[in-house]
């Protein structure tokens, strides 16, 4: 029996994903990433529901500020971004993909209304490419 290959978000996304919330410090928020090896995670509040997201660019700079000037790092709230692009877990894989193809981010929260459902990633996105094709 063939296995059939996925076709919309909700299929292929990470639901057990690494989150953090506003108080979050920027040092655990950056442990994290590196164990997760992702290159940002969404800010939840206590409901789960998405609040925003924070990327390794977002922080990069105020790490470089407190390690040469001997500040503390900041919470994650101070320096995540607000307006964040999500998606729904129905969202079709193909047409994400093809969003992804601009200056778009590398990872997307899936949402269903404001709560967060998962993250799904473009290295998820080519994976489930490339099984549509049949080339795994």
């Amino acid at each position: 029996m063939t296995k059939k290959a996925p076709t919309n978000v909700g299929e292929i996304m990470s639901r057990d994903c690494f989150r953090v919330s506003g108080s979050t410090s920027v040092a655990t928020l950056v442990a994290g990433l590196a164990l997760h090896r992702l290159p940002g995670a969404p800010v939840v509040d206590e409901h789960d529901h998405l609040i925003g997201f924070i990327s390794e660019q977002d922080v990069l700079g105020k790490l470089l500020d407190s390690a040469y000037y001997g500040g503390q790092p900041a919470l994650v709230r101070e320096l995540m971004r607000q307006e964040v692009l999500t998606v729904p877990p129905d969202k079709s894989i193909v047409d994400l993909a093809q969003e992804m193809l601009g200056n778009k981010p590398k990872v997307y929260p899936v949402v269903d209304g404001q709560r967060l459902m998962g993250i799904v990633t473009r290295h998820d996105i080519l994976g489930a490419i490339a099984s549509m094709r049949g080339n795994l």
